[in-house]
């Protein structure tokens, strides 16, 4: 048996989380780059996302979690004797992985037999927390934690997140746009991004919405089916607009002819909303890790 850790910006439910006994140790938003709100602690996710509604010309910016708020998460189950996996936001977008890992340095230096194991799931939002699904299966399967842990990093590399979003701006400012609409900028349309691997790449252009939706929905199944769609678990994340989250929920399902894991769809949270703004709409998957 092993205690799964994460940061908060899996965006799993907490009703999820309290029914396997996962533990979150939280990132911090802040609006005026003083003043840091620990996420879904001092602020929720709907109070993040009204100020930026209410507030467009405001880019919050997000904080990692503490050393100390890991070393004291991890020591609690080292001194049981009970192993530790904790994944992390995928490192290209916060230090969240390195300050567990000085917390896991810290805490082997009190016990030298701790087992604690950090994995950068290389992804954020919906796809993190199907990685953590897939571990919570595997824990309750009984698989042994060196197989768990092989499992693991295939699941990871077959991770893929597909989405949209209604304004370039918070991925400038957050400095998270890299190459992939740096020309689509120039020319009023939005992209259509892919997450794989830790970074985000192109997948498409286009200036309407509904449009935009249907081709998230294309190159997803694209992927889907050179993979093998049953081989997959998908789940929908949205942001501010929980009414086009069902509805889109309602389009994939449709058209992709696949069955959503509902308890894994993601409403996004304050950590990836901080840099995608309010209205990012798309899908994640990951393989079973049975079929690897």
């Amino acid at each position: 048996m092993y205690k799964i850790i994460s940061d908060s910006a899996c965006d799993l439910t907490q009703a999820y989380v309290n029914e396997h006994d996962i533990t979150i140790v939280p990132l911090s938003v802040s609006f005026d780059g003083e003043t840091y709100y620990r996420d879904g602690v001092d602020i929720t996710r709907n109070e993040c996302y009204q100020r930026m509604v209410d507030n467009p010309g405001i880019y919050p910016k997000t904080s990692l979690p503490s050393v100390d708020s890991y070393y004291t998460t991890f020591k609690e189950y080292v001194e049981k004797d009970i192993p530790v996996i904790c994944f992390t936001i995928s490192l290209i977008f916060s230090g969240s992985y390195n300050s567990a890992m000085n917390a896991k340095g810290l805490v082997e230096e009190e016990y030298p037999n701790a087992k604690i194991y950090i994995i950068d799931t290389k992804q954020n939002t919906v796809t993190q927390g199907l990685i953590i699904d897939q571990a919570v299966r595997m824990r309750n399967a009984g698989l042994p934690l060196d197989k768990a842990l092989d499992k693991i990093q295939k699941v990871i590399d077959s991770a893929r997140i597909f989405f949209t979003v209604g304004s370039l701006d918070y991925l400038q400012m957050g400095g998270r746009i890299g190459k992939v609409a740096a020309a689509a900028s120039k020319i009023d349309v939005k992209p259509v991004i892919i997450m794989k691997d830790g970074d985000i790449s192109l997948g498409g252009i286009g200036r309407n919405r509904n449009k935009l939706k249907k081709k998230v929905l294309s190159v997803a199944d694209k992927y889907l089916t050179e993979k093998g769609k049953d081989n997959f678990i998908v789940s929908v994340g949205y942001g501010y607009d929980a009414a086009e989250g069902v509805s889109f929920m309602n389009e994939l399902e449709e058209n992709l002819d696949i069955k959503l894991q509902s308890e894994t769809n993601a409403a996004i949270g304050i950590v990836s909303g901080v840099h995608t703004g309010p209205h990012p709409i798309g899908l994640g998957c990951v393989q079973k890790y049975e079929t690897l």
